[in-house]
Formats: C-alpha cells, sequence, structure tokens
C-alpha cells in the first residue's frame, strides 16, 4: 500500500468486492433449475459440501509423517498462518475426523454418527473445531461453496389469517429449494443432476418440507387448484445461502448449561409465544425454529463439553444423528442435513464409557483422539506461533528454549519404554525422527507399545501446551521486568519448576515423576549447550571439509581394498585405520560396527555424485558431529579454560570472540555470556578433570 492511507472508498470497495455478486437478489425456481443443470454441487448435503471444503482448501502429502494434511490446517491460508496447527498426531486425526466426513458424503454410515473429538485440555481440539467453522462460512460465500435457500412472499393474499407481519416468510430450515418438489417429481430431477455430476458422491435429497413450509404450501396448492408452477412462480423466491455462525445460519455451537436448568427446547426450538395469539397453540406457524439443530441445518452443529449433559438430555443426539430429524414438543419430526460434531475430555468420556445406559449414545458417535503433539520440535512450532501472535518484538528467543520447553511436554506425555534398551529421552527423540541409520530402534514398535501401554491412546495425558505456553510468558515477562531482553532455556526452566506444583490441571500425584522429567530435560539442554560452546571454541569450517575429504577417501579405499596416497609424501599407503578409528569413536560407534557405518557413509556420498552434488560432510549429520567432535580433541589443548569460568575477564578479547562464535550460532549477546558461563564451566570442569 506504500503507506497511503485508507480511504471510506477504498474500504467499501473492498467489502464489496468480497460478497458474493447474487447475495441481494431474488431468483426464480425456474432459475435455480437451470443452475443446478450446470452445476449440480449446489444441490449438495451438508457432509458433501464440508467435505469439499477440505478439499477445495488444498491438500499435500507429508512422505516423512505418512499422512495427509488439509492446508487449511497445515497452513491456514486464510488467515496469513496465524492458526497453524503441528505434529504428526494432530494432522493423522485431523486426517480420521475428514475421512468421517468423506465417509459420510457417500452415504456409507457416518453421516448417522456424532464425531467425537477426544482429548485432553489444550490439545487443539477447539480450535480446530471452531477452524472448520470459519472456514465454511468462507467456503459458501465463494461460488465452489454457494449454497441457496428460499423465502414465501406475498403469503397474506391467499392465507386470509396470516399475519400481515409474516407476508413474506424465509425457509425457517434454511432448506435446499429442491425440497419444494414432491418427491416424484425431484427424484427425477436428482437423476439428471447425478448424471452430470463428477463427484465421488452422488446427490441425495428425501427430505421433508418443515412443518411451517408445509402448511403453506398446502394452502397455496389448495388456491391454485394444485398447479404446482403457479405456487412457485407467484410465491416462491430463491435466494444465496450463506453461513454465519454470529447469524446462528447453518452453524450452531450448544454449550452445556447449568444440569438441573437444561431444557431440549434449546436444542429443538419452542413456541414462538408473541405467534401463539394470533395463529394458536396448534399452528405450525406458532413455532419458533431457534433451537441448535434448527439453526445448524445445511452446515455444522458443534456440540462442547457434550459429554457433561444429563444422559437424559442426550437422547435428542439419538434422533438428531440416527434419524437425521428432531422431535420438538408437541410439533411433528423435522428433518435434519448436518454434520454434528462433539468435543469431550477425558474425566467425562471415562465416566459415560462405563454406563451401561448409555450404550446407544456411544453406538452412535465415532471417536475421533485428538492428542497432544509427540514431536517436540513440532510442539515448539506452537510456542514459536504464540510468540509471533503476540507483542514481543524485542525478546530475543535463545537457541534451545522452545524445543527444551517443547521436550519436557512430551515426556510428560509418552509411556516408559520397557526395559533398559533406551531412555524416555531417547524415545521422545525417536518419535522426533532423531535416529540415525545404525541405531537398533524400532519406531513402529515404540508406538505399538505406547499405544498398549497407555489408558485411552498415547498422547492423551500429560502437561498440555496451555501450561507451557503460559509459563513461557511468565517467563517473558519476569526476563522484561528484570531488564533482559532475551529469553533462555534456564528462564523457562525455573518456572516449569516453581509453578508445576501450584497448577489446577496437573493432579498431585503427577508432580514429583514431572520434576524427574524435567532433569532430564536439564541433562539434555546442559549436553546440547556444551555442543554449542565447543563450536564457538573450535571450530573451523575449512578444517573439517579437509578432515571429511580425508576420511571419505580412506573409508573408500578401506572398502574398495585399496590403498591411499600419502598427502605428504605423495606414496601410496594402506588406509589409516587409526584415524578412521579416531573419528568414528566421537559417535561411540563399537569396532564391530564399523564396516555398517562406513558402508552407510560410503553409499550416502555415491548417492549425492550420481545426483551431481558435491561431498560436503555438513549435509550428513552423523558425520559432521564426528568430525566436529574429532575437530575439538585436536583444538582444546590450546584453550585458555580459565577464561571460561571467570566472569572478570568478559572483555578479554578471547572471550569476546567466543561469544562472536556464539552469536553467529544464534544467541543474543547476553544469552552467548549466560551459555558460556552455563556449559562453559562444565566443559572446563571435564577437561580439567582430564
Amino acid at each position: 500500500m506504500n503507506g497511503e492511507i485508507e480511504t471510506l472508498e477504498d474500504l467499501s470497495q473492498h467489502y464489496q468486492d468480497s460478497v458474493p455478486a447474487d447475495l441481494r437478489e431474488a431468483n426464480t425456481f425456474d432459475w435455480y433449475l437451470r443452475e443446478l443443470h450446470d452445476d449440480p454441487r449446489i444441490a449438495r448435503n451438508a457432509h458433501q459440501r464440508v467435505a469439499d471444503m477440505f478439499d477445495y482448501y488444498g491438500t499435500e502429502y507429508d512422505e516423512d509423517a505418512g499422512v495427509v494434511e488439509y492446508l487449511m490446517a497445515s497452513e491456514d491460508p486464510l488467515h496469513e498462518g496465524e492458526n497453524i496447527f503441528y505434529g504428526r498426531e494432530v494432522h493423522e486425526s485431523i486426517h480420521e475426523f475428514v475421512n468421517k466426513v468423506k465417509s459420510g458424503a457417500r452415504g456409507l454410515g457416518p453421516e448417522k454418527r456424532i464425531k467425537l473429538l477426544l482429548g485432553p485440555v489444550g490439545s487443539g481440539k477447539s480450535h480446530f473445531d471452531l477452524m472448520v467453522r470459519r472456514y465454511f462460512e468462507d467456503y459458501t460465500m465463494r461460488d465452489e461453496g454457494r449454497m441457496y435457500t428460499f423465502r414465501w412472499t406475498n403469503l397474506c393474499d391467499v392465507i386470509r389469517d396470516q399475519d400481515p407481519a409474516d407476508d413474506t416468510v424465509q425457509s425457517p430450515m434454511h432448506q435446499d429449494p429442491v425440497v419444494l418438489l414432491p418427491q416424484e417429481q425431484r427424484d427425477r430431477v436428482i437423476e439428471q443432476l447425478n448424471e452430470n455430476l463428477d463427484a465421488p458422491y452422488t446427490i441425495r435429497n428425501e427430505q421433508s418440507l418443515d412443518p411451517a413450509s408445509e402448511f403453506y404450501m398446502d394452502k397455496l396448492l389448495a388456491e391454485y387448484d394444485d398447479d404446482l408452477q403457479s405456487v412457485l412462480e407467484n410465491h416462491v423466491e430463491i435466494i444465496r445461502l450463506v453461513a454465519s455462525e454470529n447469524k446462528r445460519q447453518c452453524i450452531e455451537t450448544f454449550e452445556p448449561k447449568d444440569k438441573k436448568n437444561q431444557d431440549e427446547t434449546e436444542l429443538t426450538g419452542d413456541v414462538n409465544y408473541s405467534k401463539l395469539a394470533v395463529y394458536g397453540e396448534s399452528d405450525p406457524r406458532a413455532f419458533d425454529y431457534s433451537g441448535a439443530f434448527c439453526n445448524a441445518n445445511r452446515g455444522l452443529f458443534s456440540g462442547e463439553e457434550l459429554l457433561k449433559l444429563q444422559r437424559e438430555f442426550l437422547y435428542d443426539f439419538l434422533h438428531a444423528s440416527q434419524e437425521q430429524t428432531i422431535k420438538p414438543k408437541n410439533n411433528p419430526r423435522i428433518d435434519i442435513d448436518q454434520v454434528i460434531v462433539g468435543r469431550t475430555n477425558m474425566p467425562e468420556y471415562r465416566d459415560k464409557k462405563g454406563d451401561e445406559k448409555m450404550e446407544a449414545f456411544n453406538d452412535r458417535t465415532k471417536r475421533i483422539d485428538f492428542p497432544y503433539v509427540l514431536e517436540y520440535t513440532q510442539e515448539a512450532e506452537i510456542y514459536r506461533k504464540m510468540l509471533r501472535n503476540a507483542d514481543v518484538p524485542h525478546m530475543h528467543i535463545e537457541p534451545h528454549a522452545m524445543e527444551m520447553a517443547g521436550l519436557f511436554g512430551v515426556l510428560t506425555r509418552i509411556t516408559e519404554p520397557d526395559g533398559e534398551r533406551i531412555s524416555l529421552t531417547q524415545k521422545a527423540k525417536a518419535y522426533n525422527g532423531e535416529i540415525d541409520d545404525g541405531d537398533d530402534v524400532d519406531v513402529k514398535k515404540l508406538r505399538e507399545e505406547g499405544e498398549s501401554k497407555a489408558d485411552i491412546a498415547e498422547g492423551m495425558e500429560g502437561v498440555s501446551a496451555r501450561f507451557i505456553g503460559d509459563e513461557i510468558a511468565e517467563a517473558i515477562m519476569d526476563s522484561t521486568h528484570r531488564g533482559r531482553d532475551y529469553l533462555s532455556p534456564l528462564s523457562i526452566f525455573t518456572h516449569f519448576e516453581e509453578n508445576l506444583e501450584n497448577h489446577g490441571s496437573i493432579p498431585e500425584e503427577n508432580v514429583e515423576r514431572y520434576l524427574r522429567y524435567l532433569e532430564m530435560v536439564r541433562d539434555e539442554y546442559k549436553e546440547r549447550a556444551i555442543e554449542d560452546v565447543r563450536h564457538a571454541l573450535a571450530y573451523d569450517l575449512d578444517e573439517i571439509q579437509r578432515q571429511g575429504e580425508k576420511y571419505m577417501d580412506h573409508v573408500m579405499a578401506y572398502i574398495d581394498d585399496a590403498t591411499v596416497r600419502d598427502e605428504l609424501t605423495g606414496r601410496e599407503q594402506d588406509p589409516d585405520e587409526k584415524f578412521l578409528r579416531s573419528v568414528e569413536e566421537k559417535l561411540e560407534i563399537p569396532n564391530d560396527r564399523k564396516d555398517d557405518f562406513r558402508q552407510e557413509v560410503s553409499n550416502w556420498v555415491s548417492r549425492r555424485a550420481r545426483e551431481g552434488t558435491s561431498f560436503n560432510p555438513q549435509d550428513n549429520d552423523r558425520l559432521r558431529r564426528a568430525l566436529e567432535r574429532k575437530l575439538w580433541e585436536d583444538k582444546k589443548h590450546n584453550i585458555n579454560f580459565s577464561a571460561l569460568v571467570s566472569a572478570n575477564e568478559l572483555d578479554d578479547d578471547e572471550r569476546n570472540a567466543w561469544i562472536d562464535a556464539l552469536e553467529e550460532q544464534g544467541y543474543s549477546r547476553e544469552g552467548a555470556r549466560e551459555v558460556l558461563e552455563f556449559a562453559g564451566a562444565e566443559v572446563a570442569k571435564a577437561e580439567l578433570e582430564t
């Protein structure tokens, strides 16, 4: 915009462009039939429209995670990425939800079930439900998602006792105009639509008109001697229908109130007392279609904390899901068409799961587990998203801060592995994809073991991202009050430790175990901080490249049973086994596994060569780590370790050079001083003892 001020004219034009062109238009029923012929998808039911919505915003296949990701969740194009979902488990849950909707679109059964999102607090199920509603609103504003309903007009011309205020009445259930056709004629139209339809489903509609519309249709047909054409031409207008949660139009959210005051009319509607004196108690025109199921027709019903409802109050959901009807008090059944989504937390699910009287309800639900994220780097992205959406422009987040917070969260969510073969931290790393080719770790078996040991499923218990996000926020504010413009892992650890015991969502019996996990995270951070300090003290990119090339020359000669030309003498010599082992031992590769490792890196180099990519040890994580550690061993004897532990030498040239090197790794200057004192002291202690 180049800094130009937005004028009212600009804003008005932008709004006008965002509104469907036919939003305010009224069209004839004949017009609607022609539109259906050109685009049969207009007549889709709710499941079909929601299923197409997910595909409309885009999909991609994540080969690493082995799951389909829907871009409305993985990229959030409508909100510029503000509401991205992270984690393999979460995207698997979303994919499972979409599969249920798509199965329902094909009439395979899930259209008659409640999609119950089950998960612990703060797992993202409510936010996902919200995003589905927001995207559905947007989708119905677009040509690809358009839908229409109808309104009755000029009713007072025919119906003598019609209230003048009701001369024009919109379809109270927002029904599709094809419902105005008797079933035999409707089937003929739908048969033609399906012949033109390019979709994995077929159009179906066997709904009856809502009672009020049925009343108007009967009166008008009687007036026109059953001339349906005259009725539709003189008393029906077709109008665009756009979903809006605020207007309670095609989207409705339902929240449980006081158990003692639950009233089924909240779901199914009630008498319109203002019309009772006009029409009489038994007249369908005196009914108020304001129930949640009525408002959600043609779209989405979202039930929050569904299992907190009384058992008797849930009976309405049985008919709404299985029979796709509702039965208001003293009124006939009303057909509904909507995707019913429920959400519940673990305690309520456990209570209802063992209740034999809930068998019918449980049989009509499709449970979709919505666990916590179990990859700690993906969990870290949740906190980064939180910071991106907040006002903390001057707070520098130090390396490892978000990852270590994420690691702590994941450790509380995964089950302890069997035996001593692998530690809990190693299991978390395996889930995060940190598996070397030579490691004897089967992630699939780890996940199967975790699922079998968990109460419901792995990831359904533990510390929530909400708790961790709150503590990160507290740590940021604490740093701000102290005049520090950086956030380090150490300050986050302090807030975890101080507040674990006092947090309402963390059971008292888990606190001691979680504190033990926090110590594991401290140990992991210490190792990473030491690596960073070692990197700063002795890192030499050119030397690593040279040593890497030397290593590969000797490896290839070893594999081919050949000789290597000595760099100094120019003579041919056998591969330097001592040099090779000095590199491999830095990865703790035993002597009986050296051939496997050498073949592994040889294959990697060969693949790179075939692809036309030059050798660079930085591109192979294991080889890079081994070479960096060897370089450290070679150079540490020339380092002044006393400078690491002395706070009085902050201005020393050598120490400042180390701080500069840490800054290049992403540290702030103050954060570099902190990590140098924290990890540097550990490095100095270890080296001075040897």
